[in-house]
């Protein structure tokens, strides 16, 4: 047997049809929802990390085959043998699994798979780059691109960096997505965190009153609560004084 067999023959043992169930309902797999027609095996995280280790040798065009899959756990499995590579691997590896990675965006669609990767890959890899992929990312009509996006920088927000998370977030703010909302207010909350928690609030000064609602609400999540109804009040303000210029100006015309 291949490596690539004895992948999918060892996560197939692990498979369970109850967790299977659940998990498509979790990952949203129904008819016009963010994760339509992913299928899963019923594999936790922790054993799908267990079979990934045994296989870190695995080649590209089998990791390749893995990705391709129809099955969300091998997916999985596939992202962090190459992120386990990555972290191993000499420059030209690691110049390779970035290159596949980016090709394999279509793959790479929920958010696990983005978020247990991104940063570690794509973050990583433009550490000390040229980051302007990630303003492409960003632009990208593809919503799990978009996440990986400021996923990504996250990496930076570990090296105690704030500046492209922001940045990014800024390109992304009137996104019309809920799980790029998500994401962008968890990247502020942990440059709260881990940067500067005068950076955020200097950011969410700029741009609370036109956030989307979930975006500020996971940004300001571990805030002192007056803080919290300071900036949702703001919000709420200024959204009311919005929607009374629009009927003034419905009544002028």
């Amino acid at each position: 047997m291949t490596e690539f067999e004895d992948i999918r023959s060892e996560l197939r043992s692990l498979s369970d049809p109850e967790k299977a169930k659940f998990l498509a309902g979790f990952f949203k797999t129904g008819p016009g929802e963010y994760g339509e027609g992913d299928r899963f095996l019923g594999v936790v995280v922790p054993k799908i990390r267990k079979v990934a280790r045994k296989h870190l040798q695995a080649s590209r065009k089998e990791i390749r085959k893995l990705l391709s899959s129809a099955f969300h756990e091998e997916r999985l499995t596939a992202l962090l043998i190459l992120v386990e590579q990555y972290r191993r691997g000499d420059e030209q590896t690691q110049k390779g699994i970035f290159d596949l990675y980016l090709a394999g965006t279509a793959k790479i669609n929920n958010w696990d798979l983005v978020d247990l990767t991104a940063q570690h890959i794509v973050g990583e890899h433009l550490s000390g780059r040229d980051r302007s992929v990630l303003t492409k990312l960003a632009l990208s009509k593809n919503l799990w691109e978009r996440r990986i996006s400021i996923l990504s920088t996250f990496c930076y927000i570990r090296q105690g960096e704030s500046d492209e998370t922001l940045r990014i977030a800024e390109l992304l703010m009137q996104d019309s997505h809920d799980l790029i909302h998500k994401a962008v207010g968890w990247m502020l909350r942990e440059v709260g965190n881990r940067c500067s928690f005068a950076k955020e609030c200097e950011f969410l000064d700029r741009h609370a009153v036109e956030m989307p609602r979930t975006m500020l609400r996971y940004a300001i999540e571990r805030f002192p609560a007056e803080l919290r109804s300071r900036y949702m009040q703001k919000r709420g303000q200024a959204l009311t004084r919005k929607g009374s210029a629009v009927k003034v100006a419905s009544l002028r015309s």
